[in-house]
């Protein structure tokens, strides 16, 4: 079982009374700044995170994601959704928020809200764009809808599927963290991609293993309770395929899931916008996902460690901008995670080319994206060795990304600019060639104008 979002930590605790509940005088201080030096050798680098408290307080302050704004503008009739017989709200919403119905991707595993609805013959769509997940069941009673907020990391809502006058889209009250708040999730409010060995009706086998993927995991651990349409050659997945034996449940018969074009003889595909579960799309939605969190654990992390630092800076009289090591540590720690994944170090290649089954790629590559004056983009793909022909997330020109604290985007920006900048392959990102490190510095330099450092002039991070 995920881990309660909730759960707070020994670390944690002595953090809250640190800031909230400590004497403020005499030798309470001492103790307080020796507790502290502790904290800040301890491993709560990547704890559970209290988003729910300041100076987060998730669940308490304005959203600003695109469906929060979308809200807005509805209620002032700015915006309309329109009502589908067949399918509800979804085609609206989707047209509204920008979301193309080729990226749609298909979960049979019961592995998410309206569970009761799923299974292998009434599969779950998903759709997405760079900042807006939907999702959509068969005779559901809702459509789940879950935005990145720059400040806050997944926010989740539900659009009531009734064809009322007056369509609402619902806010999460918390429910949905116990799944998307955990250590599956950067232990932010986030997303996931999960892979499971499923029965015949879309449960989790028991006393089997689970796998959150991205796009460094092993492809024989991806997409288990999901469809796949798309030519893979000899790379094996779990996707399309059951574990009938409840002895030894982990056996499947990966290749009979293997390189499918059609899944008519799966479900019927008429109650749903595409009869595809293309491939690419599945990959793309695996490196955003856990991109979106790996985002959201840098900005969070940041905040709440200079929150800690203006309580330790208040208490001995120091400049209340004062950065602690404790805190330069876990924004370096949180910034070298962020850039070794928007850089794909840890990727996993293709040992031969990949081809979806819709014009997923065609939509996706075409999406507005800054280009430079050869025409290049970060959305190019390639398909052919890894996922990106320039691997470096095209998440980079998203507000999630610059809305980062300023600390962590300057961390972040000198240790791209350094990678970028570098002779040689820096060591831990030999996936990467000097020709992409080259292409990707040149690509930034006019597509993000500014951004990078200049080769021999770095700076060091300072508030």
């Amino acid at each position: 079982m995920a881990d309660s979002p909730r759960t707070q930590t020994p670390c944690l605790s002595l953090q809250k009374w640190w800031i909230t509940d400590r004497p403020r005088s005499g030798w309470h201080i001492v103790l307080g700044v020796l507790i502290w030096a502790i904290l800040s050798h301890s491993q709560c680098i990547f704890a559970q995170l209290d988003f729910e408290k300041a100076p987060i307080n998730y669940g308490q302050v304005q959203t600003h994601d695109p469906i929060a704004k979308f809200i807005q503008r509805l209620n002032k009739g700015e915006a309309q959704l329109e009502y589908s017989p067949k399918f509800g709200w979804l085609p609206s919403i989707l047209e509204n928020m920008e979301v193309p119905i080729e990226s749609q991707v298909m979960v049979f595993s019961k592995t998410s809200l309206q569970l009761h609805r799923i299974g292998p013959r009434t599969p779950r769509a998903i759709y997405f764009n760079d900042e807006v997940y939907i999702g959509f069941c068969q005779g559901g009673d809702v459509v789940e809808i879950a935005a990145t907020d720059p400040d806050l990391g997944g926010v989740f809502y539900t659009l009531d599927q009734s064809p009322t006058p007056q369509p609402q889209i619902i806010a999460d009250r918390g429910q949905c963290l116990t799944c998307h708040a955990t250590n599956r999730t950067q232990n932010v409010p986030g997303f996931l991609v999960r892979s499971i060995f499923s029965d015949a009706n879309g449960r989790p086998r028991s006393g089997t293993r689970t796998y959150v993927t991205d796009h460094s995991s092993p492809f024989e651990q991806r997409y288990g309770g999901w469809y796949v349409t798309g030519q893979h050659g000899t790379i094996r997945h779990m996707g399309n395929v059951i574990a009938p034996d409840r002895n030894e449940p982990e056996s499947i018969d990966r290749e009979a899931g293997a390189n499918l074009n059609c899944l008519d003889e799966y479900f019927d595909g008429r109650p749903y916008l595409s009869k595809h579960s293309d491939l690419v799309a599945l990959m793309m939605l695996e490196h955003q996902s856990q991109m979106h969190n790996i985002l959201a654990r840098a900005a969070i992390e940041t905040r709440i460690a200079e929150h800690y630092d203006q309580g330790i800076n208040e208490a001995l009289g120091r400049p209340i901008d004062t950065v602690s090591e404790s805190t330069k540590r876990r924004i370096a720690a949180a910034g070298e995670m962020l850039v070794r994944y928007m850089l794909f170090a840890d990727e996993e290649r293709l040992p031969n080319p990949v081809t979806g089954t819709s014009d997923y790629c065609q939509t996706f590559e075409s999406l507005p994206i800054p280009k430079d004056n050869q025409g290049r983009h970060l959305r190019e793909l390639d398909l052919q060795t890894r996922l990106l022909k320039y691997p470096c997330s095209y998440l980079i020109y998203t507000e999630a990304f610059d809305a980062l604290p300023t600390d962590m985007l300057a961390f972040v920006r000198d240790r791209l600019s350094t990678i970028l900048n570098s002779p040689v392959v820096p060591e831990g990102y030999e996936r990467l060639q000097l020709v992409d490190l080259q292409n990707i510095r040149e690509i930034l330099n006019e597509t993000k104008p500014g951004f990078l450092t200049p080769a021999n002039d770095f700076t060091t991070a300072s508030r």
